[in-house]
C-alpha cells in the first residue's frame, strides 16, 4: 500500500471507550494504519448505545497505537469555543508528535443542541466554522511564534492569549465538506479534506473545488491530503451483512440531510422507513471480501491518500481479521 493509508474508524456511536481502543489496538496489529474517531454527545440511534469523549479516547487510543490518529470530525462550533479546541488538538500534537491531525466540520444538531443554543441554518453554521478555523489557525501559528493573539469576529471573540503548551509542528487541519462551496473554502483555509462515501462524480467535483481554492491560496494541492471515511456492512453471509447494516447503522440509509435532528429517538423513528435499498449507493453490503476490496479500490484510484474503513456490524474483529488478511494487502496505487 504504498503511499496509501487504510485506517480504522473507530465508531463511538457504537463502541464503549475501552472497547474502542481494545479494538483499534487490534486493527493495527491486523494491518490497518491510523484511527479516526468519532466526535458524538449521542448515537444515530439508540441501539447504537454510546457517545464517549472522543479526546479522552483518542489519547488511549495513541498510547495503545503507533499510527496517525483524529477526531473525524469535531464542530469547533457550539458545544466548543475554537479556542478550546485548539488547545486539546496542540496538546494532543505536543504529546504524540507527527501523529495527530484535527478534523472539523460545520456540525450536526444530534451533537451540538445540547447546550441549548441557537441552532442556525446550513449557511451560517459553514461561516461559523471556517470563522472557527481562523482562530485554530492564529493560535498555532501565533504560538508556535511565541506570540499572544486576539480575534474579534461576527460570531467569536478571543482575547489576547496563545497556547502554551504547542508541538514542534501544528497538526493539520482536515475539513470535512460535502458541497462545492465549503470544499473550495477549505481549500482556501485548511490543510486537507475530509468526505464521506458518495458518488465518485461527486467526489471528483469536490476534489476540483478544493483543488482550485488551494491553488487561489497558492498552494499545491498535490501536497494535500484527501481524507475518506468509508461505511460498509460485510458478514459471514450477506443476510447477516443486511441485519446489522439495517439495525445498527439505518442512518446510512436516509437520503436526505440529518444535520437538523435533534434527537436519536427522532432518528429511531425514521429508520422504520429504510429499505434495503436505500443502502443502494450509500453502503456496500456484501459477504464477500473482493467486492469490498474492488468498491475501496475505486476510491484509492480516485486519488484519496488516507481511506477509514468502518464495518456496521459488532463483529468486529472477525471483520478486522478477514479485511487485514484478504482486502488490505491487495490495495495500492
Amino acid at each position: 500500500m504504498t503511499g496509501l493509508q487504510i485506517g480504522y474508524a473507530a465508531m463511538l456511536e457504537q463502541f464503549a471507550p475501552a472497547e474502542a481502543v481494545a479494538l483499534s489496538a487490534y486493527a493495527e496489529e491486523h494491518g490497518f494504519s491510523g484511527v479516526m474517531a468519532a466526535d458524538h454527545y449521542q448515537p444515530w440511534v439508540p441501539a447504537q448505545g454510546q457517545a464517549s469523549f472522543v479526546w479522552n479516547v483518542l489519547t488511549a487510543v495513541a498510547e495503545r497505537t503507533r499510527g496517525d490518529f483524529g477526531p473525524g470530525v469535531t464542530a469547533p462550533t457550539f458545544r466548543w469555543h475554537p479556542a478550546m479546541v485548539a488547545q486539546a488538538s496542540a496538546t494532543l500534537a505536543a504529546m504524540y508528535p507527527g501523529r495527530h491531525w484535527l478534523g472539523l466540520g460545520s456540525g450536526e444538531a444530534l451533537n451540538e443542541h445540547i447546550v441549548g443554543g441557537y441552532w442556525p441554518e446550513v449557511p451560517e453554521r459553514i461561516n461559523r466554522m471556517f470563522e472557527a478555523i481562523e482562530i485554530i489557525t492564529k493560535l498555532f501559528q501565533g504560538s508556535l511564534a511565541g506570540k499572544d493573539v486576539k480575534h474579534s469576529g461576527q460570531f467569536y471573540k478571543l482575547e489576547s492569549t496563545r497556547l502554551w503548551t504547542m508541538p514542534e509542528v501544528a497538526p493539520e487541519i482536515l475539513v470535512a465538506t460535502a458541497g462545492p462551496v465549503t470544499a473550495k473554502r477549505a481549500g482556501r483555509h485548511a490543510d486537507g479534506l475530509i468526505t464521506v462515501g458518495a458518488p465518485l462524480e461527486k467526489i471528483e467535483m469536490l476534489f476540483g473545488k478544493f483543488d482550485a481554492g488551494a491553488r487561489e491560496a497558492g498552494k499545491d494541492p498535490a501536497t494535500m491530503p484527501k481524507v475518506l471515511q468509508l461505511h460498509l456492512s460485510w458478514a459471514k453471509t450477506h443476510e447477516e451483512a443486511l441485519a446489522n447494516a439495517m439495525h445498527e447503522w439505518p442512518n446510512g440509509g436516509m437520503k436526505f440531510p440529518k444535520g437538523d435532528i435533534r434527537s436519536p429517538f427522532e432518528f429511531e423513528q425514521m429508520a422504520k422507513l429504510v429499505r434495503p435499498e436505500d443502502f443502494e449507493g450509500r453502503l456496500l453490503i456484501s459477504a464477500d471480501p473482493d467486492e469490498h476490496r474492488a468498491y475501496i479500490q475505486r476510491f484509492v484510484d480516485l486519488g484519496f491518500d488516507r481511506i477509514y474503513l468502518h464495518n456496521v456490524g459488532r463483529n468486529q474483529r472477525e471483520w478486522i481479521d478477514v479485511f487485514g488478511r484478504d482486502v488490505l494487502p491487495k490495495l495500492g496505487r
